[in-house]
């Protein structure tokens, strides 16, 4: 009996250092992938699952999606092309009322969906799925599949898991906090753009590491042409809605690797890593095509026509510093400014 009692109270003394160190590890995480790659090493860590996968909330279309996926199946990447409707499948009621669900065969499941097992080639047997909730709001699901000796260690699993995706919960809500707060102090309001600060930071960042890679970085400087009249004609309030048009068309055309800002008033600034001036220039001309393409506040019944005046500065052949690629990429631009206008000058 003794030796029950202090079996009891090693697992239970366990279970505290495990909860307190899950604990530790997850809410010291800020940003969302930060608290995503902790929530892989964590259950990696106390599971070895060889097929598990973390599903998240799309609030917008009620749906889950994969985000992290792990799986003994070759074409387990598969998953990530899937997306489960709120209370599809197991991990879809999981999803739906809160609540965890373990599945020792998915056979007598009249809840399981075999969408993934076609996608992957792969049998699925087994499920543990544990809700990542907060407040009654479900975030994602944590989801184990044909884990080992399932039915002697279920209830143990449960408890670690569900104190996992507590924790998890937490993080993932304050790091989706704190990233929202950020970029408003890093967005300019008017364009959804980059502000002018952040632009400066991004591009010391990006110019330190082409430095250490050896690799190139090029910065577009351009000014919208005659958008003065803009203001003149229709008013400042017409302005401002034409530069957030013209920055949701730059967004629209920008590769997740670079960078778009609004330096202030008409101007704008787009950073591209490793990129050497004769890609850039490529990219400018469609920029620049987009642009002469587009009638802007056409809902408005405007149709407003505009063009830009650019100049390309490419470290480290045309500088070496931050501010002097800006001041050459500035210069450049200004001999179109104070030309011809709605072209591009990089030499």
């Amino acid at each position: 009996m003794k030796d029950v009692y202090l079996s009891e109270f090693d697992r239970i003394r366990r279970h505290i250092s495990i909860f307190t160190e899950i604990g530790k590890t997850l809410t010291s995480a800020l940003t969302v992938n930060e608290v995503l790659e902790k929530i892989f090493y964590k259950v990696a860590e106390l599971f070895s699952p060889e097929n598990w996968s973390l599903l998240l909330v799309d609030e917008e279309r009620q749906e889950l999606y994969f985000e992290i996926v792990v799986g003994t199946s070759p074409h387990a990447h598969k998953l990530k092309d899937i997306r489960l409707k709120i209370g599809e499948g197991v991990a879809g009621w999981v999803a739906k009322t809160g609540r965890p669900l373990f599945v020792p065969s998915v056979d007598k499941e009249p809840r399981f969906t075999r969408k993934g097992d076609e996608a992957t080639h792969f049998s699925t047997e087994s499920i543990i799925c544990i809700p990542l909730k907060i407040r009654d709001r479900v975030l994602g699901v944590i989801e184990l599949v044909n884990k080992k000796d399932i039915e002697d260690q279920h209830q143990y699993d449960f408890e670690i898991l569900t104190t996992v995706a507590d924790y998890a919960a937490i993080a993932l809500e304050n790091a989706r906090n704190y990233e929202q707060v950020r970029k408003l102090t890093i967005t300019d309001d008017t364009t959804g753009l980059y502000n002018a600060r952040y632009l400066h930071e991004v591009l010391q960042l990006e110019i330190d590491r082409a430095q250490q890679r050896g690799t190139a970085c090029t910065v577009i400087f351009f000014d919208l042409d005659n958008f003065k009249s803009v203001n003149d004609t229709h008013g400042h309030l017409i302005g401002s809605q034409l530069l957030g048009e013209i920055g949701k068309l730059l967004a629209s055309h920008l590769p997740p690797r670079f960078y778009g800002a609004r330096y202030g008033g008409d101007e704008f600034v787009i950073i591209m890593p490793e990129t050497a001036r004769e890609e850039g220039y490529a990219f400018c001309k469609k920029i620049r095509q987009a642009l002469n393409n587009e009638k802007f506040l056409a809902r408005e019944g405007l149709n407003i026509s505009i063009t830009a005046s650019f100049g390309i500065a490419t470290f480290p052949v045309d500088a070496d510093t931050k501010c002097k690629i800006l001041s050459k990429a500035d210069e450049r631009m200004y001999k179109i400014k104070d030309s011809h206008k709605n072209d591009i000058a990089c030499d």
